[in-house]
């Protein structure tokens, strides 16, 4: 079977930042950014994206694009004793999209709220409690965004994916410029930016590099499979170096500009409470929408907003399923079709915990967690890091990163290949571990982040 590719290195960049940029970057940076220290952090996070991100991202994508193969297939071909961890990283995507697509119903539930005239109703206190807590409607939100996203995927890897990135992607830049604008020139919002942007060296501790390190392999879609995926549609004239370079960029400038969007509102709404930006989807669905609703323009804006996170959600559900889609062709020989049919019932099946978990199903718990909330846990707090320790040192100590150095250098030297053989064989697992360990910790209540 010939495998697809992508028709360049614009659409694979398109493409693969539209994985790496989703609701990670418009309600979590924000927020982070905002509790530990504003500029600090950013410039924490920008130095961990330049060293650690950008060469497991690479190395990611060389696996992907030498082998190509999708993760399960690209650990057996480079070693079988290790085809272990392209299970693990299958695994990811398959629980994640489920529950992400549930999160991403409901973002379509409010922007159809807001173009519909259902501003006002939906800043009231107790609207997205009621609309969570009952079964049908979150359902068919669910089915709603998961449909639109399998549409893509049905498509192919050029029509589907390439193509709606490379219109989702530029408007979503456009979006969120505009909306930023916007927000920034708004009466006071001043202040909010100074907040959002002057480092507060006091704050900078242990936790903030933490913080940061975490927020970094939450957004760049490293150890989910994903980045071996779509590296296995690279082109071989395409420089995987100078692609994960743009990648970085364009994931870390949209997480950013989202800072611009929300920390001033809610900053001035709020009268400057912190604890008012750190409510992890209570942000999204219960505050901003009150934010709109006493400014100025707001229900046009909230409707622009809403439509922003929605690309911003399918870019990323898009990327997600392909990898399991990716995989199930691989390993099981599918058409795409079938494939895609096969992850779709999947994806309700493991979804619809998550959609009831808040209403018919608030009182079952796994571990003392909600489904949507135990998935989260399981996928990106487990797996994910223990997937990034095993590729790191697998790339380390079993193929070595010379291996994966002659892939990126296909195109051309490449002059820092030095500091990537000891970020992949040092530092990126001294970094995995530490947040593996932290995240653990933090979900038991034992450390705080």
């Amino acid at each position: 079977m010939k495998r697809d590719t992508f028709t360049g290195r614009v659409g694979f960049v398109l493409a693969a930042a539209g994985s790496a940029v989703g609701l990670g970057n418009i309600w979590r940076f924000p927020y982070l950014a905002a509790q530990y220290g504003g500029g600090i952090f950013l410039l924490v996070y920008l130095v961990l994206v330049l060293t650690v991100g950008i060469w497991l991202m690479s190395a990611e994508i060389a696996m992907g694009r030498k082998t190509g193969l999708s993760a399960v297939g690209a650990f057996r071909t480079l070693n079988s004793k290790y085809s272990f961890i392209g299970y693990l990283a299958a695994l990811v995507p398959i629980l994640v999209l489920p529950y992400y697509s549930v999160i991403g119903g409901w973002v379509t539930k409010y922007f159809f709220a807001f173009v519909s005239g259902g501003a006002a109703a939906s800043a009231t206190n107790g609207f997205f409690d009621s609309f969570t807590a009952s079964t049908f409607e979150p359902l068919a939100w669910f089915l709603v965004f998961l449909g639109l996203t399998a549409i893509a995927v049905f498509f192919g890897v050029e029509k589907g994916i390439e193509k709606v990135s490379r219109v989702l992607m530029p408007v979503l830049v456009i979006l969120a410029v505009f909306i930023a604008g916007f927000v920034v020139l708004q009466k006071g919002a001043l202040e909010g930016v100074l907040y959002y942007l002057t480092p507060d060296f006091s704050r900078f501790s242990v936790k903030t590099v933490l913080a940061a390190m975490g927020q970094m392999f939450y957004s760049m879609s490293v150890a989910m499979g994903i980045m071996i995926t779509y590296g296995s549609y690279m082109k071989p004239d395409v420089s995987i170096a100078t692609s994960a370079k743009q990648i970085a960029l364009f994931d870390t400038c949209i997480a950013f500009v989202s800072g611009l969007m929300i920390v001033p509102a809610v900053f001035l709404f709020s009268g400057g409470s912190e604890q008012s930006l750190n409510q992890g989807p209570g942000l999204m669905f219960e505050t901003l929408p009150k934010v709109f609703q006493n400014m100025n323009g707001g229900a046009a804006i909230g409707t622009v907003f809403f439509l922003l996170v929605l690309f911003a959600a399918l870019t990323s559900s898009i990327s997600l399923m392909e990898t399991v889609v990716s995989i199930f062709q691989d390993q099981m020989k599918l058409s795409r079709i079938r494939a895609s049919l096969l992850t779709l019932v999947i994806s309700i099946m493991l979804g619809i915990p998550s959609s009831i978990g808040f209403g018919l199903w608030k009182d079952v718990r796994v571990l003392g967690l909600q489904f949507l909330d135990f998935f989260d846990f399981i996928s990106n707090s487990v797996i994910m890091p223990i997937v990034a320790l095993l590729t790191a040192l697998f790339i380390g100590y079993v193929i070595k990163p010379q291996t994966l150095l002659d892939e990126i250098e296909r195109t051309s030297p490449l002059k820092s290949k030095g500091w990537f053989s000891l970020t992949i064989r040092y530092f990126a697992p001294v970094c995995i571990l530490i947040v593996l360990i932290t995240s653990l910790l933090s979900t038991f209540g034992l450390f705080t982040i």
